[in-house]
């Protein structure tokens, strides 16, 4: 086998799947382009502004196209490349895009409210109250995580730094040109790009030298104004005119793996069990999120992106597209690893972004781009990725605590002050985060993570699934992929309590427990609504 057969075989997938299946999605559903979306009705040009699709389409997919649909194939990997490749092509097209599309869809048919929010008018107040605590304790380690990943990505790649920096004066300059001179999409972007190459070329020229602690502090400073300010400012410009960076990176990756043609090295299957990672299953479901199907794209979905969207014809693309279009990156990252040698593998696994940017480097060359240049910038790119994770998240963890203080039927006046104040929840977040990085801890609970991940999409679903009912619609396409998440979920969380416990890490094993707990306790709610639903129309 070898790497163009991979990738056109991946891409006449993904097509065939949004063409076909996500149409079918669409009708099931209900996609009306005549209804307006909250980003009309609830206009309030801070987080409710209505986007033009390839800007929102550019946010969505530099939002949720973190460090991990690189990570997760890149290590996982050590199964063999063709277990990873089947869930990345059947997991993207039935399960992952479908749990995008419909989460946005579902936030937007509730006033582009967040899943929490849904859960509790489909599902009850208990459920979002847990739902909740546990998408805002998940967003807090998310963030400490990409500040840390962020802030060593700088300090070792430090004209990574400075690009980023002048990228975000870049974006401030395209936002103003947008909504303010009233300037047109197609010459706001010329104008971005040719500034963006520029700054990338003078990041490369001028690197910022700051040690990570450092950085850390920056970043703690720009997630806050980035949370706060308001989002066709900053994130919503940053995060298109980035997605540039993401799709240059991923056309260089793909020509480079047509033209080289590079053959697959590593072996097809290894074994049921790895030493260190565990048994195939589950863990290698959880291992590889992103780019199969990621919890963290729903609070994307129904956070930031639900109210932005202009059109409900605009959500295919959105939703459904952008996951397909990071399936593809996940089968390029998964390319980088599989046509290393064996022992090459083996040595860099432990860093998969490292081996992601020598393997990229490594194919630029053939277009005659000198290799040191070509690892800069997939390093530049994948920092790029981080940094978009690592902002919106910090927003979605701002709507999640001022959701969870929020009051039914209650003035906005007369809510309580972290409700009405996203100065002082973004303060919250950020100190919370900033406590992890800073003590150390972030990392350590990084494994528990891919479940924390995989459980929020199963909870999303769950959600959906519920919302569908209610409403008296044929709903399998949700609930079957919602069963197979529990089961992945249930099953590694068990995993990880028993391994914990044996490994003498109480901590990461009562984390584990509590999850186990939240995902029993939602489910039985959930399906005893179902289980009402089901009765209603039966007798109606």
């Amino acid at each position: 086998m070898n790497a163009m057969a991979l990738i056109l075989i991946s891409v006449a997938v993904f097509f065939a799947g949004y063409v076909f299946y996500g149409r079918y999605i669409a009708g099931k559903i209900g996609v009306d382009p005549s209804r307006e979306t909250p980003a009309h009705t609830m206009n309030d040009g801070i987080d409710y502004v209505p986007a033009k699709a390839p800007v929102l389409l550019g946010h969505h997919f530099a939002s949720i196209a973190g460090a991990a649909p690189i990570i997760g194939p890149i290590v996982a990997a050590v199964f063999g490349w063709i277990p990873v490749m089947l869930w990345i092509l059947i997991g993207g097209v039935f399960m992952g895009a479908v749990h995008d599309f419909t989460s946005l869809i579902a936030s937007v048919r509730h006033q582009g409210r967040s899943i929490g929010e849904v859960i509790e008018e489909e599902i009850g107040e208990r459920g979002k109250t847990l739902f909740l605590v546990f998408s805002w304790s998940t967003l807090i380690l998310v963030v400490a995580v990409f500040i840390i990943v962020v802030s060593k990505t700088f300090e070792a790649i430090p004209a990574a730094a400075s690009a980023s920096v002048l990228f975000i004066a870049v974006a401030v300059l395209f936002g103003i040109l947008l909504y303010k001179f009233k300037m047109s999409l197609a010459a706001a972007t010329i104008i971005g790009v040719v500034l963006l190459s520029v700054s990338l070329y003078i990041g490369y020229i001028n690197p910022i030298q700051l040690s990570a602690l450092t950085w850390t502090y920056l970043l703690m400073g720009y997630i806050f104004v980035a949370s706060v300010a308001p989002v066709w400012i900053l994130l919503q410009p940053r995060d298109y005119l980035n997605s540039f960076i993401l799709y240059a990176l991923m056309i260089l990756g793909l020509a480079g793996i047509i033209y080289v043609n590079p053959e697959i090295r590593i072996p097809s299957f290894t074994s049921f069990h790895v030493e260190g990672l565990g048994y195939l299953f589950p863990i290698l479901f959880v291992t590889v999120a992103c780019g199969a199907i990621s919890g963290f794209h729903s609070l994307v979905a129904s956070g930031t992106t639900a109210k932005q969207l202009n059109n409900e014809k605009d959500a295919k693309p959105v939703g459904y597209g952008a996951m397909l279009i990071e399936s593809v990156l996940a089968v390029v990252a998964l390319i980088t690893a599989a046509m290393l040698l064996k022992e090459q593998y083996a040595a860099m696994r432990g860093n998969p972004i490292a081996l992601f940017a020598h393997s990229l480097g490594t194919l630029m060359t053939s277009f005659g781009i000198d290799y040191d240049a070509g690892k800069t910038f997939a390093s530049l790119a994948v920092s790029a990725f981080a940094l978009t994770s690592l902002d919106t998240a910090t927003r979605l963890a701002r709507f999640a605590l001022q959701e969870f203080f929020s009051k039914n039927g209650v003035k906005d006046e007369e809510q309580p002050l972290l409700y009405r104040n996203r100065y002082l929840a973004t303060i919250i977040g950020v100190a919370a985060a900033g406590v992890l990085v800073i003590s150390g801890q972030g990392l350590k609970i990084w494994p528990i993570f891919g479940a924390a991940n995989q459980l929020l999409a199963a909870l999303a679903l769950l959600s959906v699934t519920v919302w569908l009912s209610r409403k008296g619609k044929e709903n399998w396409f949700v609930k079957v992929p919602m069963v197979i998440m529990f089961i992945i979920t249930l099953s590694a969380l068990g995993v990880m309590v028993f391994q914990d416990i044996k490994n003498g890490h109480f901590v990461l094993a009562a984390i584990a427990g509590v999850l186990l707990f939240l995902a029993v306790f939602l489910a039985y709610e959930s399906f005893a609504r179902l289980r009402q639903s089901g009765k209603a129309s039966m007798s109606s």
